[in-house]
């Protein structure tokens, strides 16, 4: 018998190694490999984790030594060009680190969070001499990438010979401008790509080497920046909402210099006021020479002179290499298609065209064009696009491959079915999106969807509004904000409102800027008017209503519509353009208040018999005197054509019918549709629908594969009807159900309908509590429902289980709830918000018991990763391994000759929006 090992182990002193240590856990192999091994391992590590190294071993740190001393390029952010360098450099650190590396050629990552702007005796800190003396002791050093405004600027001042690698774009960018941002670019300036974002430049140079310039926000100084501008390497030009001359001539060497550039790809100009007619003239004594012809995009936004024949001439110009063509409103016209026809040219690379397009950050800067103006941009007011549907059907003859169309803001197109002639089929567009188009009919939108044989994406948003209430009534023109009789409508040629567009003066702010009404129609009145009118006026108009309700028709009418007593109209002031553009103001639109001329009102039958006497009030001292509380009642709905009844009428019904053979989703936001069919999309897949007020119900005809639905904020939607008409569909696909009601919901209720209702799926419903919404949840439950859907398949194709069915004979077998089936039930708190889960999968309780690790995703518990859910980096197991660990359960079910549902319908329901009030939400 050999001796007894110690069982007390002994301090290890002076890097001793333990007997009792096996010879494996003695080896070091690090220590054996050979410097020039470990050199050829640290090219890829990252440079924080090889200088960590030095502290390790004498040979890993003359290991370290050596790499340093031949490195040629170096990244001290590990390629993350949006990291920052490590914390804690000096400038003595710093320059100690690059003194190591005397070779050095390329220093990416150069990327401080902070750096002094001078050095202060005695105190250690990091600053930009320090920086600029430690690249100088590196003597081979070409090129560095760096993000840092002062350092940059220093760099090209003391170091010109230096090369700005990779994309200069600044971190600290904002809209104004903060002071503190400015740069001054030399003539000749080292570097291939400069993006610039809320900074002050006095010019922008001559910089040949100059490949891709960005600049937003950009406030440029000098009364003529542009005297010097030539980059004839620059192939991107992006100039978006800057602030430079007002005078129109000023950029007549800016658009010169461009030409200069012949392998420009990419120009955009986003409220640049150039001279009108200048791109022509340029293209015409350019062409020659190759001036713009290698454009593949051109975007003109807001740019306060720009004449069609300026679009015309860069489109022409760029015929055969162009792809994407964004025009601002004033630009979106017929003429501009109907010359591009003539000019019989043919755009074979040509995919995408936005009509009516408008910069993003107008859309949802909350500024004014007066403030923007004051900020030193230019003065622009916009009108909406006024191309029609001629217009349109041209746009496919010039572009006969477009795939991707986005309109915005184009008032006057009616027909899309009209759209489609002999020579403009759109048999290539595949994604289409509307935005505020008011006037487009739905029939036709319909048949025109029907007719696109490459359609796969419908976006909409602000599309086919409700119309306001009363146009039903008294024939007034729904949606268009003005309140005309239907007599004098039946008059007028409908073309006339083309005629009427140039007459459109709407800020661009006020014309875009959209905020979704969630409101009721009472709060949909009080939407123009200032703070202190609105109570008064929903005081003055309940006040109406209770006249009109008490005493019955305030005018008795005559055979030929006149009233029995002249009235007085105290119209509501609106603008009118502003009105055709906000869907906030459907209701206030057109409403009139109507009030007896003599301020009497006559006695209801009521009244008359009891002897009461009303004395006449004006309506300013009832809205002052009436208690508010007091003043709202219910308005019931009343058949009479007057509008002297301010009553609440039912929502129109409008029913969007989508017909195609490739329609895959469909997205819609603050839409007026009532009602979605789907009468046969074979390919659809996915239907969202955000703040869509009057959506109340869906109808899928033809639609088999059709598997994820998600309604968020729907304040009308009908729960029961949406779930009922999606879980009686054919069980071809799992299917994911996400809703965000806006009313209370009676969970009990609901749960006991679905899991009593004769649908041939499992079910699980998810009641989400967090607040604001966690996404890493909604994601989760893909995963989760897949692995238990295929555990399913597994077993009815290879195991000859047998396939469940629940089919209205099924509930007269079990008519009480839940008819003999387990139900189960989790619950849990995630980011400290309740929920909790009710589903019949048979699986879900002892996979959960079995492997509680790998299936974390079922009780959602938290994860370490900020990011979206990833379940393999989680380690989740894949079906089979998890039949393993219930194959006794697989067996009782089996002996039992208990069947399962292939397929498996999820619904989601988040309860953050529940009081009527939604949520801020970017994920929707």
């Amino acid at each position: 018998m050999g001796p007894r090992k110690k069982s007390v182990k002994t301090c290890i002193m002076n890097n001793e190694i333990p007997e009792e240590m096996t010879a494996d856990e003695t080896k070091d192999y690090m220590n054996q490999l050979s410097h020039e091994v470990l050199c050829h391992i640290f090219r890829y590590l990252p440079l924080q984790d090889i200088m960590c190294m030095e502290c390790l071993s004498r040979k890993l740190k003359e290991a370290v030594t050596l790499y340093l001393r031949v490195v040629r390029v170096v990244d001290l952010c590990a390629g993350r060009w949006w990291e920052y360098m490590p914390s804690g450099f000096t400038d003595a650190s710093f320059l100690t680190l690059l003194k190591k590396m005397p070779d050095v050629e390329q220093l990416y990552g150069l990327h401080p969070r902070y750096l002094e702007r001078r050095r202060v005796r005695g105190h250690e800190a990091f600053s930009i001499p320090g920086v600029l003396e430690a690249l100088q002791a590196c003597p081979n050093l070409v090129g560095v990438e760096t993000s840092h405004l002062e350092l940059v600027e220093s760099i090209w001042t003391y170091m010109p010979h230096v090369h700005i690698l990779g994309k200069f774009r600044n971190r600290n960018g904002a809209f104004p401008i903060p002071p503190e941002n400015k740069l001054k670019i030399p003539i000749g300036a080292k570097i291939q790509t400069l993006h610039l974002v809320g900074v002050n430049v006095p010019e922008i140079p001559c910089i040949p080497m100059l490949r891709h310039l960005y600049m937003k926000w950009v406030r440029l100084t000098k009364p003529q920046p542009f005297k010097d501008f030539l980059c004839i390497s620059l192939r991107t030009f992006v100039m978006r909402n800057c602030a430079g001359p007002t005078n129109s001539l000023k950029y007549v060497p800016l658009v010169t210099g461009l030409a200069s550039a012949r392998n420009l790809e990419h120009l955009e100009m986003v409220r640049v006021p150039f001279l009108g007619g200048l791109i022509q003239h340029v293209v015409e004594d350019s062409w020659r020479s190759g001036g713009f012809r290698n454009l593949h995009t051109i975007v003109l936004g807001a740019c306060k002179n720009a004449l069609e024949v300026d679009l015309g001439y860069l489109i022409i110009t760029a015929a055969r290499r162009l792809h994407e063509v964004r025009i601002q409103p004033s630009l979106t016209k017929d003429g501009v298609f109907s010359a591009l026809k003539m000019a019989e040219l043919e755009f074979p690379q040509f995919e995408t065209l936005h009509l009516g397009y408008v910069d993003e950050f107008l859309l949802q800067s909350r500024m004014a064009n007066a403030d923007l103006v004051k900020y030193g941009l230019a003065d622009v007011v916009e009108n909406p696009g006024i191309i029609t549907d001629i217009g349109m059907k041209a746009v496919n003859e010039v572009f006969s491959c477009i795939k991707y169309l986005a309109i915005y803001n184009c008032p006057h197109l009616h027909n899309p079915y009209n759209w489609i002639s002999d020579h403009s089929r759109w048999t290539r567009l595949v994604d289409i999106n509307l935005v505020r188009c008011h006037a487009l009919k739905l029939d036709s939108f319909g048949q025109f969807i029907e007719l696109l044989p490459s359609l796969e994406f419908i976006s909409l948003d602000q599309m086919f509004r409700e119309p306001p209430k009363g146009c039903a009534r008294v024939g007034l023109s729904a949606g268009t904000g003005i309140g005309v009789s239907s007599a004098l409508v039946s008059n007028q040629n409908s073309n006339n409102d083309d005629n009427n567009a140039q007459n459109n003066n709407a800020n661009i702010h006020d014309n875009n800027h959209h905020h979704p009404d969630d409101s009721d129609e009472e709060n949909d009145f009080r939407q123009d008017l200032q703070p202190g009118e609105q109570q008064f006026a929903a005081d003055a108009l309940n006040e109406m209503e209770d006249i009109v309700q008490e005493d019955g028709e305030v005018v008795a009418e005559s055979g030929n519509n006149t009233p029995a007593h002249s009235q007085a109209i105290i119209p509501v002031d609106v603008d009118e353009e502003q009105a055709e553009s906000d869907d906030e103001e459907d209701s206030l639109e057109l409403q009139e208040v109507w009030i007896p001329k003599n301020g009497t009102r006559r006695y209801s039958e009521r009244e008359e018999k009891t002897g009461e006497s009303v004395q006449s009030r004006e309506l300013s001292e009832v809205a002052k005197t009436k208690p508010r509380h007091a003043m709202k009642r219910k308005r019931t709905a009343d058949k009479s054509t007057s509008t002297s009844d301010p009553v609440i009428e039912d929502d129109h019904v409008q029913v969007l019918v989508l017909k195609s053979k490739n329609l895959v989703g469909v997205t819609m936001t603050n839409c007026g549709i009532t009602d979605l069919v789907l009468k046969d999309c074979p390919k659809m897949m996915f239907i969202h629908a955000t703040r869509c007020r009057v959506l109340k119900h869906l109808k899928v005809e033809n639609a088999p594969i059709v598997n994820r639905f998600d309604y968020a904020q729907c304040k009308k939607l009908n729960m029961d009807q949406v779930l009922d008409q999606i879980l009686r569909m054919p069980p071809e696909r799992n299917r994911i159900i996400y809703l965000r009601p806006m009313q209370q919901v009676d969970t009990l209720t609901l749960e006991q309908k679905l899991f009593s209702g004769p649908y041939p799926y499992h079910i699980c419903i998810i009641h989400e509590f967090s607040n604001p919404p966690n996404v890493r949840n909604k994601v989760r439950i893909r995963s989760w429902m897949d692995t238990i859907a295929n555990i399913n398949q597994e077993l009815i194709k290879y195991e000859f289980f047998p396939e469940a069915t629940r089919s209205e004979e099924d509930l007269k077998k079990y008519p009480k709830y839940p008819w003999g089936r387990e139900i189960y039930t989790l619950e849990g708190v995630v980011d400290g918000a309740p929920y909790s889960m009710i589903s019949d999968f048979p699986w879900l309780r002892s996979l959960r018991a079995a492997e509680p690790n790998s299936f974390a995703r079922y009780d959602f518990e938290d994860d370490e990763e900020s990011t979206i859910y990833a379940p393999r980096r989680k380690g989740q197991l894949s079906a089979d391994i998890c039949m393993e660990t219930i194959g006794e359960e697989i067996s009782e079910m089996r002996q039992m000759k208990k069947g399962v549902f292939q397929r498996v319908v999820a619904i989601f329901i988040h309860y953050c929006d529940v009081n009527g009030e939604p949520v801020e939400d970017d994920y929707i």
